[in-house]
């Protein structure tokens, strides 16, 4: 699993900061979470491929997450992407881009699917073999969805040695991987343990962009190895992050602490801090394994 941090300000782009923005890359998926302006570019620079984004999710229709996609969805078109992109949204997200499409007599070559998600409570929005992806409701001052994506336990990793050891034909070789048990020409039965080791523990990464406070998520996000925090504000400006419907570092950490997360990356910093690395010593007294992302920072999970 890797974490490559695009954008993570909050608020207006600068020539030195960029609003969020994050690729995920996970069981073979690239997947594009919020697109602030200049998402493209930060691609380009990051050295990430257009060409392998098939999925977009965006977490709420505030333009500091996700201006940069209308711009993305025409990139894509003058490059001559052939394969779907589907997108994730709240609804409306589909009105608004169309219409920027069509007023600028601009059509994709490629099937544009939108996925427009209205629930207030968690649900799957997408799954395949590998990997399922469920909505986080957060508490923001519009409908906003965080997003949790989960990998599905993998196959068991054969114990070659002991296959060999039994003389089983490798025609069983997935069958042993799948979970069974195997029985010899003579009649005996090999529990499967004996025969494989259990498979690579499956990874999960919590997104949680703009919201304040609320602990209601914490049974949703419960476990999961890496949590991205919004936090807009120190505690010494609380009131702001309450009237704004934003978090501070103290509170991030809380909900990680609640959550008993792996790891907490903070983020969305409000560009009035000159200094993030105050958010990071604010929410270590809470929350010790806690680390800042910033524009082009990549986390890599083994």
């Amino acid at each position: 699993m890797k974490l490559t941090v695009l954008g993570c300000y909050a608020a207006t782009p600068r020539t030195i900061t960029n609003p969020t923005s994050q690729i995920l890359e996970i069981r073979n998926h690239m997947f594009l979470i919020d697109c602030g302006e200049g998402t493209q570019v930060q691609l380009r620079k990051n050295k990430l491929k257009f060409s392998k984004i098939n999925h977009v999710f965006i977490s709420h229709l505030h333009g500091d997450h996700f201006y940069g996609l209308v711009g993305l969805i025409s990139t894509f078109m003058l490059l001559n992407r052939q394969t779907d992109l589907h997108v994730y949204g709240p609804k409306g997200i589909k009105e608004i881009v169309l219409l920027q499409l069509r007023y600028s007599n601009s059509f994709t070559g490629y099937n544009l699917y939108f996925h427009e998600l209205e629930a207030k409570t968690s649900e799957v929005v997408y799954e395949d073999e590998k990997v399922v992806v469920k909505t986080i409701p957060l508490k923001h001052r519009i409908y906003t969805n965080g997003f949790l994506f989960q990998e599905k336990v993998g196959d068991r990793k054969l114990d070659i040695d002991a296959v060999r050891e039994y003389k089983i034909d490798a025609c069983y070789y997935q069958k042993i991987k799948n979970g069974k048990d195997i029985t010899l020409d003579d009649g005996t039965v090999i529990p499967n343990d004996e025969l494989t080791f259990d498979p690579i523990k499956p990874k999960s990464y919590a997104f949680c962009s703009d919201t304040m406070y609320d602990e209601s998520i914490v049974p949703l996000i419960q476990n999961a190895d890496v949590l991205y925090h919004e936090t807009t504000f120190l505690e010494t400006e609380a009131d702001k992050a309450e009237k704004t419907m934003h978090s501070t570092a103290k509170e991030a950490a809380t909900i990680a602490l609640k959550a008993n997360v792996g790891q907490l990356i903070l983020g969305h910093y409000s560009t009035r801090y000159a200094n993030i690395e105050l958010f990071r010593e604010e929410a270590t007294t809470i929350f010790p394994n806690t680390v800042l992302a910033d524009d082009g920072k990549v986390f890599e999970y083994d």
